[in-house]
């Protein structure tokens, strides 16, 4: 007999925990408000800070440099610079603000702010170090910045970002779910036969399963906090935790409940996240996965395996063309890369640690040619709010559904039409 999962609320619980998570937020935004008031209190402020990009920019024929930073805080700003200013891109700055007129909503967000570099620390940090090895082994800087982007969340630089948008494989390039997932699975295959060995000898009676996981968790949360935390990977950690626990209890994981529980317990936690881009996208990714498995959980495994990455990419091709507006005649072969990343993604892994990381460059440096020639297609923030509202509906009614993937097709004919 198998024992079926049960719903995670009922009654009562969801008032209790909209409660408990209300509380939450309410001081996660005090001392986020606290924070605030410490940086505007005076005229300038003193911060440490990585220059996440670095680019030239032109305005009223004047062209200087513009450098978006990142405090350990997870405070994400942006300065400008002299255009003689050397390259810092991804190296340690002290810099003193003049943050005055820096709002809160601005300070959540992103804000820009004048400034006067005090100090450029020369040393690489461990991050660097991780890039400067694995630009070692590419000859074409481009290359380089694409593992550094798998291994190191270090940022695209815009041409690339430009490039694989016109090819709908932003997000292989953007560490997150997907990613953390097989880092999980190759730790767990890695660490399961030496414990096993220790477990059957001294503790058989602990629950192996959960120890695994548990040095897993740690392992991917030193990882996290190694990559300073992006919006995407966060989620995607926390939804570890938070399925694992429930699995753990018996309670369904593949749940539209589950996936409310993490949003509100993240933005609960990190209120922050409510204005990234990323998280919401990396949610919405989450959510028609859901979607599919939800509605079409009878259909065999199989079938499940190869239908879901057709779907999440017709799904999210709406919020991808309104968002960014890039499109090429070799978009839809992203279903083909996403599919190939899963062999791929481990195996560069592998193939940097024992130094032979340049092996797939030429593939890069082929596909790389093929998204330069994108097309914008323009399309209404208005499709966006209908699109979402019909999505939502989904969640209740198959039939909303298949209204979905018939608007999502509309939106796919309309691109392929308008770049042919």
């Amino acid at each position: 007999m198998v024992l079926e999962r049960v719903e995670l609320f009922k009654h009562k619980e969801p008032l209790f925990f909209l409660t408990l998570a209300l509380f939450v937020l309410s001081y996660s935004l005090l001392i986020e408000y606290q924070n605030y008031k410490k940086l505007t209190r005076f005229d300038s402020f003193i911060v440490d800070a990585t220059v996440l990009k670095q680019y030239e920019k032109t305005k009223n024929s004047r062209t200087y440099q513009v450098l978006k930073l990142k405090t350990a805080d997870s405070l994400v700003f942006y300065t400008g610079a002299k255009k003689s200013f050397e390259d810092v891109l991804h190296q340690r700055l002290t810099l003193e603000i003049y943050p005055k007129k820096v709002s809160f909503y601005d300070y959540l967000t992103t804000f820009y702010a004048y400034s006067k570099v005090r100090t450029i620390y020369k040393e690489e940090t461990q991050k660097q170090k991780l890039n400067t090895s694995v630009a070692s082994e590419h000859q074409n800087p481009d290359i380089a910045n694409i593992y550094q982007a798998l291994f190191s969340a270090t940022p695209l630089n815009y041409s690339l970002v430009k490039i694989f948008s016109n090819l709908g494989v932003s997000h292989l390039l953007a560490i997150s779910g997907f990613h953390l997932g097989v880092l999980s699975a190759i730790l767990f295959f890695l660490v399961k036969p030496i414990y096993n060995f220790a477990h059957n000898r001294y503790f058989p009676y602990r629950n192996s399963k959960t120890d695994i996981f548990i040095f897993v968790a740690f392992v991917l949360l030193l990882y996290l906090n190694f990559l300073d935390s992006p919006a995407s990977l966060l989620r995607a950690f926390v939804m570890l935790v938070v399925g694992f626990v429930l699995y753990d209890r018996g309670i369904k994981i593949i749940s539209m409940q589950t996936l409310l529980l993490t949003i509100i317990l993240i933005l609960a936690l990190f209120p922050r996240l409510f204005f990234s881009l990323g998280f919401w996208l990396s949610i919405s990714g989450v959510f028609y996965i859901f979607l599919f498995l939800i509605h079409f959980k009878h259909i065999h495994k199989v079938w499940q395996f190869l239908l879901v990455p057709i779907f999440v990419y017709i799904t999210m091709l709406p919020l991808s063309l309104v968002i960014f507006s890039n499109f090429s005649i070799y978009h839809p072969l992203s279903i083909v890369w996403t599919s190939l990343f899963t062999i791929f993604y481990p195996l560069s892994i592998v193939l940097h640690l024992v130094g032979f990381g340049g092996l797939f460059d030429t593939v890069l440096e082929s596909l790389i040619s093929l998204g330069e020639h994108g097309q914008s297609v323009e399309i209404g923030y208005i499709w966006l709010i209908i699109y979402a509202f019909i999505s939502l509906v989904s969640i209740y009614s198959k039939r909303f559904v298949w209204l979905t993937l018939f608007v999502s097709l509309s939106f796919f004919i309309y691109a392929i039409y308008h770049i042919t």
